[in-house]
Parts: C-alpha cells; sequence; structure tokens
C-alpha cells in the first residue's frame, strides 16, 4: 500500500515537474516575442517621426513655393483674386429639401402588420 502510493507520489511528482519546466519555457518564449514586438513598435514609431518631419519640411510655404513658380505653366494656377472672397451673408441659401414621407409612412405599416419588406423582395427577386 505504502509501496503504490509512492509511485503514484513519484508519478505525480514527476509530471509536475514537467508541468513546471514547459511553463518556464513557455514564459521565456512570450517574454522574447513581446520584446521583439517592443523593439519593432520603437522602430516604427522612429520611422513615423521621421516622415512627420519630412512632410512637415515639404508642406512649407516656402519650399513649395519656388516649385510652384518653377511649373506655374503646367501647373496652370492663377493668383486669387478679391472679387473671389465673399462674406458669409453673401453665400445663397439653401433650397429647403422636400421630403415624401408616404414611402416612409408605408414602410412604417407593413412593419407594424407583420410583413417583412426585405424578405419580399428577396422571394421577388428569387423567382
Amino acid at each position: 500500500m505504502i509501496r503504490g502510493l509512492n509511485i503514484i507520489l513519484s508519478v505525480t511528482s514527476l509530471l509536475a515537474l514537467g508541468g513546471v519546466y514547459t511553463l518556464k519555457y513557455t514564459t521565456a518564449d512570450t517574454a522574447s516575442e513581446k520584446l521583439a514586438l517592443e523593439r519593432t513598435v520603437d522602430r516604427q514609431e522612429a520611422d513615423l517621426s521621421i516622415v512627420k518631419a519630412d512632410w512637415a519640411y515639404l508642406t512649407q510655404p516656402g519650399h513649395i513655393g519656388p516649385m510652384v513658380r518653377r511649373h506655374v505653366d503646367v501647373l496652370e494656377l492663377e493668383i486669387v483674386e478679391q472679387k473671389q472672397f465673399v462674406r458669409f451673408e453673401d453665400l445663397p441659401m439653401r433650397v429647403a429639401a422636400t421630403t415624401d414621407d408616404a414611402d416612409l409612412t408605408a414602410l412604417f405599416e407593413a412593419l407594424e402588420q407583420g410583413i417583412d419588406p426585405i424578405a419580399a423582395l428577396i422571394e421577388a427577386s428569387s423567382e
């Protein structure tokens, strides 16, 4: 009886040892993957800051102006005139949109009656 108990406890100890060993190396692998991902994110953030700096330099008016003057014939740009600017009050008002509530009312009535209009459309298209 004691011998059987010792065998069971020895096997259980070996299984627990194997589990702890596996857990240790799984944790180490996960930590190395995390570190690699952090390095990748840091590298991408550095690349992004370089791209933002390049964009800030390339969009400066002092950088764009000479290029525009050099290629003005190809771009066909014109100088903005004062008459192109207006006050907000001078803008025409929008025409009031007319709404046709008949279709929406018919849809709601069909739904209240338990009719599924989408299912009806699907059945009609499959015939």
